[in-house]
């Protein structure tokens, strides 16, 4: 793992890995680089995979100022200083949840430096629904104590949406999400994101972010169990954009973990279009 610091004084973490297209994977608004563990595993050896942690997550420095700092425009320069500080002119962003807003607000102040976007379960309309339920967690110690007691509730608590993930499976996610001490389950990331989340008041129009995206190599994945990016705003962004590539992964719901075969068939078609 590597780091940089951000204009503001921050260190970031991130991970270069591979040889080709660079490829730069940002992480979900609770999450981290390693949940593209499994997607590094099965990519590496075709592409250049770079992971980071935004600010507050992962390894990455917590911000001082969190209501000013744990933003899409801040997070958004701090990628293009990644790209910058790698010496990278474009990338394909891989964007899971937050991370595919970020690709598409850099589609509008950046999009110079995008030589492609794949957006995991996201797109220019987040359901309300969706958004509350990371408002029940966002911000909150689990109340497992370990991560077999994590990956049981996991199991439990996603029987029907991840119905082909069993609680052997949970616990290594639940090993990338929290930590695990004498005192039970903490956060990997900084709880002060609750705040800046809500003072964001409601789920924002993202279409103008979306439409910037016009002239980008452009796939897009759906989980067919999603509570945030709805059938009917996949089926929009289908029609706004007929050349986007687009597959509906079953069995998952927020977020698909991008070692599916539908997942990695999008990514590949993706990449046919930019070699």
């Amino acid at each position: 793992m590597s780091s940089f610091t951000s204009s503001d004084g921050l260190n970031i973490a991130f991970d270069d890995q591979g040889q080709g297209v660079p490829v730069l994977c940002l992480a979900g608004l609770t999450r981290s680089m390693s949940d593209f563990e499994p997607f590094l595993a099965a990519r590496c050896g075709a592409v250049r995979i770079i992971r980071m942690d935004l600010r507050g997550r992962g390894a990455s420095d917590h911000d001082p100022k969190p209501l000013e700092g744990y933003t899409v425009p801040v997070e958004g320069r701090d990628v293009i200083e990644l790209l910058n500080h790698l010496g990278i002119e474009k990338a394909v962003i891989v964007g899971t949840s937050r991370g595919g807003i970020i690709a598409m607000l850099i589609a509008a102040m950046a999009k110079d430096r995008l030589a492609g976007v794949l957006l995991n379960d996201v797109g220019p309309k987040i359901e309300q629904s969706g958004l509350d339920v990371i408002m029940d967690y966002l911000g909150k110690r689990p109340a497992a104590k370990t991560y077999d007691q994590a990956a049981a509730g996991l199991a439990r608590l996603n029987a029907r949406s991840f119905p082909d993930i069993d609680a052997a499976a949970w616990r290594v996610w639940a090993q990338r999400w929290y930590i695990e001490d004498e005192d039970g389950l903490s956060l990997r990331y900084d709880p002060a994101l609750r705040d800046a989340v809500a003072a964001g008041g409601p789920a924002p129009d993202l279409w103008p972010f979306f439409d910037a995206l016009q002239g980008v190599p452009l796939a897009a994945l759906r989980g067919a169990n999603s509570e945030l990016l709805s059938v009917e705003t996949f089926a929009a962004m289908q029609a706004a954009r007929p050349d986007m590539i687009a597959a509906t992964v079953p069995n998952r719901a927020h977020v698909p973990f991008l070692d599916e075969s539908e997942s990695l068939d999008t990514f590949d078609k993706l990449m046919e279009t930019i070699r």
